[in-house]
């Protein structure tokens, strides 16, 4: 990885300084490999993310992956995938490989470069930039333009977490509240079967992290708030004007509506981009909710037709939260 320019902020180097803790072993090196010969030099990095990383397990679970690339049409061709890729980003797929008679099993994902800065600066939902405010492993990178690149966009992801919590905080908070709250919030504008104490599983991983993280990146916020002295060094005062708060609420609950809407688009993509996957969505809710309900033959050959009952039914008993 190359190094920073000497006037980057701080934050910046909190987020380098995370990433280069990632231990990665032969299991992330052969998935990165499979997928840079996937896709080819259209591939700009590989990114690690998620619980198979908080918890250093990549053989427990679904490893997570985003596969940054060039352009779609650099990544499919022209094709439907790369219009559907463009239009509802992004597209996910499966990958399972055999290790040394073990299964490494992930998730990745398919983002263009564009989309990825975009997502993690400018989007109005959080799918993107709420992921990637929190600790990001990165696998490869192309070069150093690539890499600063994306070092500059994962900053950017927590500059936009950050600016759009502060409005649902009180005037005094902690980097814990902050988190937290941030965290159930982007959670929230999706359909995820997550338990209660999500958020707070999340910020207790690496509570040292993200309070150099707070402190490093709430100066660059744009906003007014400060650190607010004396001995606790965890103690921000924000100055939200009653406005700022109401448009706060109001930017919140749109992305609620309209990223319920849009997960429930991309589970039904994910049934063709994924092998076998209704089955991958169902084992996702039974594994975060306890709810299963074995679908029909029906249901697994025409899931479009037939599989509206079967979301229903996992509705009314509790999957989606």
């Amino acid at each position: 990885m190359d190094s920073l320019p000497v006037m980057a902020p701080a934050y910046l180097q909190v987020i380098r300084d995370r990433q280069q803790t990632v231990p990665i072993g032969a299991e992330l090196r052969t998935l990165c490999d499979a997928l840079r010969r996937e896709y080819g030099d259209c591939v700009a990095g590989m990114l690690f993310y998620g619980s198979c990383l908080r918890s250093g397990e990549v053989l427990d679970g679904l490893v997570d992956l985003y596969v940054i690339v060039d352009s779609y049409t650099a990544a499919y061709g022209v094709s439907a995938g790369a219009v559907l890729n463009r239009l509802l980003p992004p597209n996910v797929f499966y990958l399972e490989l055999k290790l040394d008679q073990r299964t490494v099993r992930a998730k990745y994902a398919v983002l263009s470069m564009d989309h990825f800065q975009r997502g993690t600066a400018a989007w109005f939902q959080p799918y993107i930039w709420g992921r990637f405010a929190q600790p990001v492993g990165v696998l490869w990178v192309r070069d150093e333009t690539a890499s600063r690149t994306v070092l500059a966009a994962l900053g950017q992801a927590v500059l936009k977490l950050c600016s759009t919590t502060l409005p649902m905080l009180p005037a005094r908070f902690t980097s814990k509240a902050l988190w937290e709250r941030g965290l159930a919030l982007s959670y929230g504008t999706e359909l995820r079967p997550e338990r209660s104490n999500r958020n707070a599983q999340i910020f207790g991983s690496d509570d040292r992290y993200y309070r150099d993280l707070t402190a490093a990146a709430l100066p660059h916020v744009g906003t007014s708030v400060r650190a607010a002295g004396g001995d606790d060094t965890d103690l921000y005062v924000s100055q939200q004007n009653p406005l700022q708060r109401r448009f706060g609420r109001i930017a919140w609950t749109l992305r609620k509506v309209q990223g319920r809407a849009l997960h429930i688009l991309r589970l039904i993509k994910g049934v063709f981009t994924f092998t076998g996957g209704l089955d991958y969505i169902l084992w996702k809710l039974e594994r975060h909710s306890g709810v299963r309900i074995e679908p029909s033959d029906r249901v697994r050959r025409h899931p479009l037709i037939f599989g509206w009952g079967l979301m229903w039914r996992l509705y009314r008993r509790g999957a989606f939260r």
